[in-house]
């Protein structure tokens, strides 16, 4: 494990592969972290690849380097992070892959700085969130999916968030991937990484920031600005989604697609839930490879 002064980080993140190898950057979510990648990595280290997978802010040994940097979980703070890390590492352009809150900083990255991407697997498609529409209802069986968010707009949710992260956590493995059959270590490997003093501001921030019930850090508003206008994404792209996946479940159709300009596949994984890259690290290395290689 690595760190660096980036942004408004101290960013810690994992280094495979050659140091002179063209740069793969791997992005977790929410609630986990770069364990999810340890099939990953190795299998596009050992193509070459000089694979970097941080720590988010808010998860494991990444700190904030000052105490006035509002502990932010909204979107345009996680691409921000990501920006910031491949400036610190000297990275002009990577391949990016990411899923949930991961896939999120990936998919903005793309979208507002499409030199920057070479390409771009993404789980459950364009990321972005509309916070302006985030007003309108959703369906009844997609908005019973979200009980962990509207719990967390509530002081007794983030009350609950501090007092047992890890039982909340673990449950939300469990209703996210119920054909995943994780162990109890594969979990406690996952949940060291939520003991940062920052997790719980940071994620009870982002859940209440995209539904406009709590403010953005201000330094982040021009690019929040930008993303209001759910800017298309250009560049090579790979949609991966679980079938099983147990909070965002795909739909019939592609509602994604129109969201991609670029070259763009959507595949879907029998099988799998959301922590796509820890439950199929097969399909994350054969997505990226196909769009570096193919």
């Amino acid at each position: 494990m690595k760190t660096i002064d980036s942004g408004v980080l101290r960013q810690a993140y994992e280094e495979h592969g050659p140091a002179g190898g063209e740069p793969v950057i791997l992005l977790h979510g929410f609630p986990y972290d770069p364990r999810c990648y340890d099939a990953v990595a190795p299998a596009l280290a050992a193509r070459g690849y000089r694979v970097i997978v941080p720590y988010l802010r808010g998860y494991g040994p990444t700190r904030f380097l000052s105490e006035s940097t509002p502990r932010s979980g909204q979107q345009a703070a996680l691409a921000f992070d990501l920006l910031a890390l491949m400036d610190a590492l000297g990275i002009e352009a990577a391949a990016l892959a990411g899923y949930d809150w991961g896939g999120r900083a990936a998919c903005i990255a793309a979208a507002l700085h499409p030199g920057r991407v070479r390409c771009l697997v993404t789980g459950n498609g364009y990321n972005l969130q509309d916070i302006p529409g985030s007003v309108a209802p959703a369906a009844p069986e997609a908005e019973h999916r979200l009980w962990y968010q509207y719990y967390l707009h509530t002081p007794r949710g983030e009350a609950g968030l501090l007092a047992d992260r890890f039982a909340l956590c673990r449950l939300l493995w469990k209703l996210w991937s119920p054909s995943w059959h994780f162990s109890a270590e594969d979990y406690a490997r996952s949940a060291r990484s939520f003991e940062n003093p920052d997790f719980v501001p940071v994620v009870v921030q982002s859940y209440r920031h995209r539904f406009g019930y709590a403010a953005g850090d201000p330094a982040l508003d021009a690019m929040e600005a930008a993303l209001e206008a759910q800017p298309r994404i250009a560049v090579p792209s790979i949609n991966l989604w679980g079938e099983d996946d147990g909070v965002n479940p795909p739909g019939a159709g592609d509602g994604a697609a129109h969201r991609f300009t670029g070259r763009y596949e959507r595949r879907l994984l029998p099988g799998v839930g959301h922590n796509i890259p820890q439950e199929a690290p097969e399909a994350v290395v054969e997505a990226l490879v196909d769009l570096m290689e193919g």
